[in-house]
C-alpha cells in the first residue's frame, strides 16, 4: 500500500469517526426540534379550543371537532425518539426540558398516557355543543399542567 492510499483510508476512516461522534448531538437537535414543533401544534389547537371556551371566539362545532382530532392524534404519537439521554435543558439550551424527565420516565410517560385519555375524552365532546367541549377541556389543560409543573422549567 502507497502512502498515498494508506492516508486517504486513514483521513476517511477519520472523517467517519468525527461523523459519528456528532451524531448523538445530531440527534438530540432532531428531537428537540421534532417535539417543540409536537407542542407547538397542541397550542395552537388548544387554543382554538380555548377561545372558544372563553368566548373570545365563536363556537364553531366543525372546526372544535378539528381541533380536538389533532390533539388525540397528537397524543397517539409514540415518545420514544423525541427524548434521548442528554436532550435536557442542561444539555441543550434551546429546550427547557428537566432532567427529571429521564430521572422519572416512568411518571413522565404515564403524564403523556393521561393527556392521552383526556383529548381522547376532549375528542368524543368538541362538536357536541359549548358545555360538553368546555367540560372536557379542563381535564386536558390539567394534564399538560401536571407535566409542565414536573418536567418543564419555568419561563
Amino acid at each position: 500500500m502507497t502512502f498515498s492510499a494508506s492516508f486517504t483510508i486513514k483521513s476517511t476512516l477519520m472523517a467517519a469517526a468525527l461523523a459519528v461522534a456528532g451524531l448523538p448531538a445530531f440527534a438530540n437537535e432532531g428531537a428537540i426540534g421534532a417535539r417543540q414543533g409536537q407542542f407547538k401544534i397542541m397550542a395552537l389547537n388548544i387554543g382554538v379550543l380555548g377561545g372558544m371556551a372563553r368566548g373570545t371566539v365563536d363556537y364553531d362545532a366543525a372546526q372544535a371537532q378539528i381541533a380536538a382530532d389533532n390533539l388525540a392524534a397528537i397524543s397517539q404519537l409514540n415518545q420514544a425518539f423525541n427524548w434521548p439521554e442528554g436532550s435536557d435543558m442542561m444539555a441543550a439550551t434551546t429546550n427547557r426540558a428537566l432532567p427529571a424527565i429521564w430521572e422519572n420516565q416512568d411518571d413522565f410517560l404515564a403524564k403523556w398516557a393521561a393527556f392521552g385519555t383526556a383529548a381522547t375524552g376532549l375528542q368524543a365532546a368538541a362538536g357536541n355543543g359549548l358545555e360538553a367541549m368546555q367540560a372536557a377541556l379542563g381535564p386536558v389543560g390539567g394534564s399538560c399542567g401536571a407535566c409542565h409543573d414536573a418536567y418543564r422549567q419555568p419561563q
